[in-house]
């Protein structure tokens, strides 16, 4: 656990007492964008049952969708780490970027120059107004630290992502690692 001033490229771990929130019970969140009007941010680890070619039939590649949160559900998102092949995209931080060209993206995957580990697509976003989020830090809901993976979080981060950033933050931690995601079932 890191005690710095949040900034984008961290990463906001959903702490265990988070519970009966489907978005953000057991959430690895990918802060976008950390401003004085608010925050934005991308759930890592939740996968839909949709792929890029459910929602886009004109892209004929696989790639899974992911809920991004809550927020504009109708909306498709996506952070990359090819910025040299989709021009307009916005720098988070260490390598990783967030859209950028889509037209452009999507010839680039029918081509098969943007693979997985390059690519991850949303439905939705994370937002917090202004010191939201600042308020949810200190009533303990999140646990922020850096994002040590930098531009390679794209392969890294799965439906575990929550489970192994729980087990490396130890201590009083471990014991959520096993627990079943409604401990009520317990």
């Amino acid at each position: 656990m890191i005690s710095e001033k949040l900034q984008k490229g961290q990463l906001l771990i959903a702490e265990p007492s988070i519970i009966g929130d489907l978005s953000f019970n057991r959430s690895v969140i990918l802060l976008a964008d950390h401003n004085e009007e608010g925050s934005v941010g991308f759930i890592l680890n939740k996968p839909l049952k949709y792929t890029i070619k459910d929602l886009l039939p004109e892209i004929d590649a696989k790639f899974k969708i992911y809920n991004g949160g809550p927020v504009e559900q109708d909306n498709l998102y996506f952070i990359h780490n090819v910025p040299n092949l989709i021009p307009n995209s916005i720098e988070i931080s260490n390598g990783i970027f967030w859209g950028g060209d889509f037209d452009l993206t999507k010839d680039l995957i029918n081509k098969g120059l943007l693979k997985k580990k390059n690519i991850r697509f949303f439905l939705g976003y994370t937002g917090w107004d202004s010191e939201q989020l600042e308020t949810e830090m200190l009533s303990n809901s999140w646990i922020l630290t850096k994002n040590v993976y930098e531009n390679k979080i794209l392969s890294k981060a799965s439906v575990h992502f929550w489970k192994e950033k729980i087990i490396e933050l130890g201590g009083e931690y471990l014991i959520w690692s096993n627990a079943p995601e409604n401990p009520i079932l317990n």
